[in-house]
């Protein structure tokens, strides 16, 4: 858990009760981890704004792919929980758990598979890339925007999900994910042991 003091809802104001009311609105509730995060709420704001620009021109199903990919490959409980359920407004849950539990054995288009493997390389080892993994994208036809866009999608992910890592932010488990996609999203992270945090919260 977190060892910030972070504002009660009936306390917050000005830009930080913006975003507890954003959440509540989008979520139902406001999850932990961004009270967490609303301790520096221009922070918050910014990384928002971000996801923003990165979207805008991006297909949402491919935007939660690639986040589902690099939280994987992070071991990020935080993130592959929020974005299950986000991305349910673009999948099919009963595929959505297919490509939780095993992405590769899912039915993906090349293409998709690509850019998750992408998604998990930069996540673990992208001290490593060179040409060869953007130009293996652009063979299987993404254009350069569309590349440049999975691989901010993944770095932003990267940046939240350690922040939440590092702060020991609690794992909120929305109630909207059902127990078998809750277990398929959780289940490769063993590894990591982050399955054995979340808290159920929220509608």
């Amino acid at each position: 858990m977190s060892i910030f003091a972070s504002t009660p809802e009936s306390q917050a104001f000005g830009l930080k009760a913006k975003i507890y009311d954003d959440e509540l609105r989008s979520r139902g509730y406001v999850a932990r981890f961004t009270k967490d995060m609303a301790v520096n709420p221009e922070a918050y704001v910014a990384f928002e704004a971000l996801i923003s620009a990165i979207t805008q021109n991006m297909d949402l199903r491919r935007y939660e792919l690639v986040t589902l990919a690099a939280a994987q490959a992070l071991g990020s409980a935080h993130c592959r929980l929020a974005h299950g359920v986000k991305a349910l407004r673009a999948i099919d849950e009963e595929e959505l758990i297919q490509i939780a539990r095993d992405y590769h054995n899912a039915g993906l288009s090349p293409a998709e598979v690509a850019m998750m493997e992408y998604a998990e390389k930069l996540s673990t080892d992208a001290v490593t890339m060179t040409d060869a993994d953007t130009l293996d994208l652009r063979d299987h036809g993404f254009t350069d925007r569309e590349i440049l866009d999975i691989t901010l999608a993944a770095g932003a992910r990267n940046y939240l999900s350690r922040v939440l890592q590092a702060i020991a932010a609690e794992v909120d488990v929305p109630t909207k994910l059902s127990p078998q996609l809750r277990s398929a999203l959780l289940a490769p992270l063993a590894q990591y042991g982050a399955e054995a945090k979340p808290r159920h919260r929220g509608a």
